[in-house]
């Protein structure tokens, strides 16, 4: 599908505060190497997984659900879905995923959104349905580190013509928010200095028809 507004933002949208009370949240938990499909399905990793999946993406991640945070930030999801225009219908929400970016650590191209739909019949909530709206939040600031551009594949441009990708630049200030539908390909370039801290959101529905 064609679209107008590949993100909406919202610019320090939400408070230091409020953005530090996260991290340290995040950081209290279980915090594991991000994993992709072919690996989020094993508990423990082996050495040799752990290496491949450093291949794609490097990034230390903690999940949790907890309601203080879904009541800030889904209705900006809600409000965005309709301002930019997609109106895309979404009734579930997955886990949070805090996220850390340490020296070297990346996220290579992908989209958030999968072939299949959720077959969960143990959570008919999630069950039968797909991601739709993904949402960045900046937990800390562009200047305390270096590197870790949100980057974007233009999908509108045809294939004849040369490849088009765009840096999300609004993300880097602390408190913004950024959404976008979960089927663009994305990624998160390597961090050459400090770290970057991150709260990323699924807002899933049921597939388009």
């Amino acid at each position: 599908m064609n679209l107008k507004y590949f993100y909406w933002f919202y610019e320090n949208k939400i408070s230091i505060d409020f953005c530090q009370k996260i991290i340290k949240h995040g950081k209290e938990k279980n915090v594991i190497l991000g994993r992709t499909g072919d690996f989020s399905g094993k508990k423990v990793l082996s050495e040799e997984d752990q290496e491949k999946q450093k291949q794609t993406r490097n990034s230390n991640v903690s999940f949790f659900s907890d309601n203080w945070i879904y009541e800030k930030i889904l209705p900006l999801i809600e409000q965005a879905n309709n301002n930019a225009g997609w109106n895309f219908q979404i009734n579930y929400t997955e886990p949070m995923q805090f996220t850390e970016y340490n020296l070297n650590q990346f996220y290579t191209w992908h989209c958030d959104s999968w072939e299949k739909v959720y077959d969960t019949p143990e959570n008919p909530s999630k069950h039968g349905k797909i991601r739709k709206l993904s949402a960045i939040l900046s937990l800390n600031d562009g200047s305390e580190y270096e590197g870790g551009d949100l980057e974007f594949f233009n999908a509108n441009r045809s294939p004849d013509l040369p490849q088009e990708k765009f840096i999300c630049s609004e993300v880097k200030k602390v408190g913004s928010l950024i959404v976008f539908p979960s089927h663009l390909y994305h990624r998160v370039k390597p961090i050459t200095k400090g770290e970057r801290y991150s709260l990323v959101i699924w807002c899933c529905g049921k597939p388009f028809v």
